[in-house]
């Protein structure tokens, strides 16, 4: 659906200003469209005076209209021509379909004749239609390159080309595709490139392919001092083996209205669901092996609110609008901050708030960390809820639900039940055996295993543990204490003697196992063997992965600490 600038007003003043047709103008105001967002009112001026232009901004801000106007003010319907003056490349068949039914309204009065062709539809419609004539094209680049190849569609009389998340096509392997279709469109043509963010690939496009372009950036609103920003991000450290449970658990927590949840694999997507639905929670997978009609199928589910969450990987997801989506989840931590940001993107649009929860294994934490210096905002670290913390959640809901129903009325027919035992038992006794009953009946059966808590520590006061090691005669302060919580404590046949030294031990557990520096509790440093602390849910791994190395030139024993010694 197109991005609504304003509510409904009687006239678009503000794009009148612009300089825009009145058919267009008055279109909009049809539409309820108030006033340009930022991103419409910096591209729309000079677009129509028919500079290049390179703009970012994210998902949401009404891209569309800022290029679509332009397009369809240039337009000169029934003029007997057939080929298209205007080709719109985006990255899947969703948001094809979606700039194609934002032009094909805005243009309504123009008569203006709008195609989109994409993948996954009978290409015997397309050809109709491009036989019959049309006035814009919106199409993905494959099957871009496809009808060109085939010599359907042609590009003589092309006068405009957008390429719009430009970024995400890239990411999707059409760098070539784009090139190939860019050369063999018009030399005079105006080309318009819209993207969420800027890498260095896409300042090539612009060098190759863009004349003296006018550039644009329209950062997200920031929050104002004090004011909780739109959308709020956190990330939960979690061992891999706990993080379904640990997903099921936060999901239960914060009760999202519709959520994503993005994977990166298939069989992933696939496993995910099948566990989220065993929880209880309507969770439909999507991804690239699907067929579009399965895919369609999944997304009218979504829509239409008889599921509420979308398990998918980022190709399958990508050009997705979904209005009434509440909570975005990284089931892992994205590689590229890029991703990062257009997963973000997805929700706290058009003034609504949204979340976005990232789960992160303890070996992912410097991504977390690249993804903070990228987009200059800090992701808070937060604690997997506890069974404490579900059972609290679900008592809350049942407390809600009551009182929904207190408030409904409705509920003399109840009386006589409550009358009759309160001959015998106390009302206190009736109304709390009621509200169990209503607990238990809304699924209060708690997963009783707690997750893991990974210990997330300051640099100080890794710093302060690692210089609280003693060192008297290979005896310890410490010794015959037990580890420290969460964590276990190996024994290393290597110590004093052999030269080790903290740092030594450190590295070699950083180098060949998953871990950093950072999860690493304290050491302790005898003459002839060495004690380390490592999270319990990684120990086993550790030992594996010293077991075929060597600790200053030496092969030492790596095993659990026996607490007899």
């Amino acid at each position: 659906m197109p991005d609504r600038a304003g509510v409904p007003t009687d006239d678009a003043n503000g794009f009148a200003e612009l300089g825009l047709r009145p058919e267009l103008v008055h279109t909009l105001a049809g539409l309820g469209y108030e006033e340009p967002t930022p991103i419409q009112r910096e591209a729309i001026p000079p677009l129509l005076a028919g500079h290049d232009l390179l703009g970012q901004a994210a998902t949401g801000t009404g891209k569309t209209a800022a290029f679509a106007l332009p397009v369809l003010q240039r337009l000169t319907p029934d003029d007997g021509r057939r080929e298209p003056k205007a080709l719109i490349l985006v990255p899947t068949r969703e948001l094809a379909m979606q700039v194609s039914e934002a032009i094909h309204r805005y243009g309504h009065d123009l008569g203006a004749r709008v195609l989109p062709i994409y993948g996954g539809q009978p290409i015997g419609r397309q050809l109709r239609e491009l036989d019959r004539g049309v006035d814009v094209v919106v199409a993905t680049p494959g099957r871009a390159m496809d009808h060109i190849s085939r010599a359907t569609l042609r590009l003589d009389d092309l006068e405009m080309v957008v390429l719009d998340e430009a970024d995400e096509m890239l990411d999707m392997g059409f760098a070539e595709d784009i090139d190939a279709i860019l050369e063999q469109a018009p030399e005079q043509r105006q080309t318009m490139l819209f993207s969420a963010t800027m890498p260095p690939r896409i300042e090539g496009i612009a060098r190759r392919h863009l004349h003296d372009p006018v550039r644009i950036e329209i950062a997200r609103p920031v929050a104002a001092p004090g004011e909780a920003p739109r959308v709020r991000q956190s990330a939960y450290l979690v061992p891999r083996a706990y993080k379904p449970a640990a997903l099921g658990r936060i999901l239960d927590v914060e009760a999202p209205g519709a959520a994503i949840v993005f994977c990166r694999t298939r069989e992933e997507v696939d496993h995910l669901t099948e566990t989220l639905n065993g929880r209880g929670y309507r969770a439909e997978a999507l991804h690239g092996g699907m067929s579009q009609e399965q895919r369609d199928r999944v997304m009218g589910r979504l829509r239409s609110g008889t599921a509420d969450l979308l398990v998918a990987t980022d190709v399958a997801a990508r050009g997705l609008d979904i209005e009434h989506l509440t909570h975005v989840v990284n089931y892992n931590v994205p590689s590229a901050p890029e991703s990062y940001v257009h997963r973000v993107g997805r929700v706290g649009r058009a003034g609504r708030e949204g979340v976005a929860i990232t789960l992160a294994e303890p070996r992912e934490h410097r991504l977390l960390q690249t993804i903070e210096r990228v987009t200059k905002r800090r992701i808070p670290t937060e604690k997997v809820p506890t069974v404490a913390d579900l059972r609290a959640r679900r008592l809350e809901l049942t407390r809600a639900a009551l009182e929904e129903s207190l408030l409904d009325g409705d509920l003399e027919r109840f009386r006589v039940v409550v009358e009759t035992l309160a001959d015998e038992f106390d009302i206190m006794d009736i109304a709390l055996a009621a509200v169990k009953l209503a607990h238990e009946a809304g699924g209060a059966a708690a997963d009783e295993e707690e997750i893991p808590q990974v210990a997330t520590r300051t640099d100080r006061e890794r710093r302060d543990r690692r210089e609280s090691v003693r060192h008297a005669g290979g005896r310890d302060e410490r010794r015959g204490r037990g580890p420290t919580s969460g964590m276990t404590r190996l024994f290393v046949s290597a110590g004093r003697s052999a030269g080790i030294r903290p740092q030594d031990l450190v590295g070699a557990i950083a180098g060949e196992s998953g871990l950093s520096g950072r999860d690493i509790g304290s050491i302790e440093i005898a003459d002839r063997f060495s004690l380390v602390e490592v999270p319990e849910y990684a120990a086993n791994d550790v030992i594996a992965a010293l077991r075929g190395t060597t600790i200053k030139g030496r092969k030492a024993t790596v095993r659990r600490e026996r607490r007899d010694r």
